[in-house]
């Protein structure tokens, strides 16, 4: 009977102690690697270092490649391409994991800075899909970078050293609040309203007009010699200030800022690290720009990606005319993104039989989209059946799920993109719950089967 029917059960039962040292013990690394990076420029930075470590270089530093070559390409600051160059030619086909690395957060305007009634405030734009009440009355940091006309770059990063002032959106008190909560949540707290107190105290300068303003002006200048205007050329980030944590009494899952779609952008890059001399080249994406549609030269959109694999056909010396075309289609990708968890607490959105469980592993989409599977890449089922054999072969835990029930909304990530160019994808990801929240929680387990997925599949 245990053959013909599909258990669905946890997989933390029956583990050696040596498989939940190893459980935890990634845990652990992946949680230093979140610490460290809360930005896509900050993650890509890490993994450059980590790379660089692990034997792998810049491709412009290659004037050729031959099987075992170890490269990356790095997009602008903000997303990467990382390959190991495998036995048969490129023409046969690569194996790609392709994850992202923004997530949902608040950027700052062009012109943040102003003053009211004794404040200074920056005004905010948040970026991909949130809940905006969320973001107010939790400690916050800014990150980013500012580029002066002369060139001159500036890395921020305020709030996240305890010596480090934090940063905060106000609330409105209870006792005041009946018109507010009479509204419906989304429309509880506005856009326009998610302004980021930064300062009380006033210049003590008897021509400054706005004086609070003009005080936190002279704490920048002081501290990073710039003044208003620069930040007219400036990317500035505002991410909660929270640091990834064990979860739970029992220190089985991971509470973390950021984890979509960080977590799969980590355990494909612990993946592709153990792959030495591969008989497909294996490619590793961590794209940038997909919580707003994966667009701009740093998204999956743009063809930075396919000159990259270019030039990976001009290094090994095969490539000639339309031959990037036949490449993608005999490629294999898993699209390496988060799925949503089952929350019984809210049970009514899911259903159970098509639900991805914390614990259980990782998940697999066949397809994504919305309602009539609109805007979905639909896995053929000869790739799935692949898919579920290496899974199994590896002993591997795996589950496969759907994004909520069908009429109630849906989701997608970048695998459209790529199956567009004709490679054969399915998405592969790990549940979460709380999704797109300041602070999202997932398995420690599901964890570490996506990192030996990816690492399976890549080989």
């Amino acid at each position: 009977m245990e053959n013909l029917v599909n258990e669905k059960k946890t997989g933390w039962e029956n583990l050696s102690e040596e498989q939940r040292k190893n459980i935890f013990k990634f845990a652990d690394e992946y949680m230093y690697f979140l610490n460290n990076g809360k930005t896509e420029r900050e993650i890509v930075a890490e993994t450059k270092e980590i790379l660089e470590k692990n034997n792998f270089v810049d491709i412009s530093s290659k004037q050729e490649l031959k099987p075992g070559d170890k490269v990356y390409y790095c997009n602008r600051g903000k997303s990467m391409y990382i390959a190991v160059i495998g036995e048969e030619k490129l023409e046969c086909g690569l194996n790609i994991v392709g994850a992202h690395v923004d997530s949902p957060r608040l950027d700052l305007k062009p012109n943040p800075l102003y003053e009211e009634s004794g404040f200074a405030y920056l005004k905010t734009h948040y970026y991909g899909g949130i809940k905006k009440y969320q973001w107010t009355t939790i400690p916050l940091s800014i990150h980013g970078v500012i580029v002066k006309t002369n060139g001159e770059k500036i890395t921020v990063n305020i709030g996240e050293k305890e010596e480090d002032p934090i940063f905060v959106i106000t609330d409105l008190l209870p006792h005041l609040a009946q018109e507010q909560m009479e509204k419906k949540l989304k429309e509880g707290i506005s856009g326009e309203a998610l302004n980021l107190l930064v300062g009380s105290i006033p210049a003590d300068d008897k021509d400054a007009k706005e004086k609070v303003k003009y005080n936190v002006l002279k704490l920048l200048n002081e501290k990073y010699g710039i003044i208003e205007a620069d930040l007219l050329s400036a990317e500035l980030e505002i991410v909660p200030a929270f640091k990834a944590r064990t979860m739970g009494l029992d220190m089985s899952m991971v509470a973390a800022y950021g984890q979509d779609d960080k977590i799969c952008s980590y355990t494909s890059l612990r993946g592709i690290l153990n792959v030495e001399k591969p008989r497909k080249t294996a490619i590793c994406i961590l794209s940038d720009k997909e919580e707003i549609g994966s667009m701009g030269n740093t998204g999956m959109e743009s063809h930075v990606f396919d000159t990259f694999i270019a030039e990976l056909l001009d290094k090994t010396g095969e490539n000639r005319p339309n031959l990037l075309d036949r490449v993608f289609c005999n490629s294999r990708m898993l699209s390496a993104d988060v799925d949503a968890g089952y929350d019984p607490i809210y049970a009514s959105v899911s259903e159970v039989n098509n639900s991805a469980f914390l614990g259980r592993g990782v998940g697999l989409n066949k397809y994504t989209g919305a309602r009539g599977k609109s805007g979905a890449s639909d896995a053929n089922a000869e790739y799935v059946a692949e898919i579920r054999k290496m899974l199994e072969e590896n002993d591997i835990r795996y589950q496969v799920s759907e994004l909520g029930k069908v009429d109630v909304g849906g989701g997608g990530t970048i695998a459209y993109i790529l199956a567009n160019k004709g490679v054969d994808v399915i998405d592969c990801g790990i549940p979460v719950l709380s999704m797109h929240a300041p602070y999202e929680v997932t398995s420690k387990f599901d964890i570490y089967e996506a990192y030996r997925t990816y690492e399976a599949f890549l080989k």
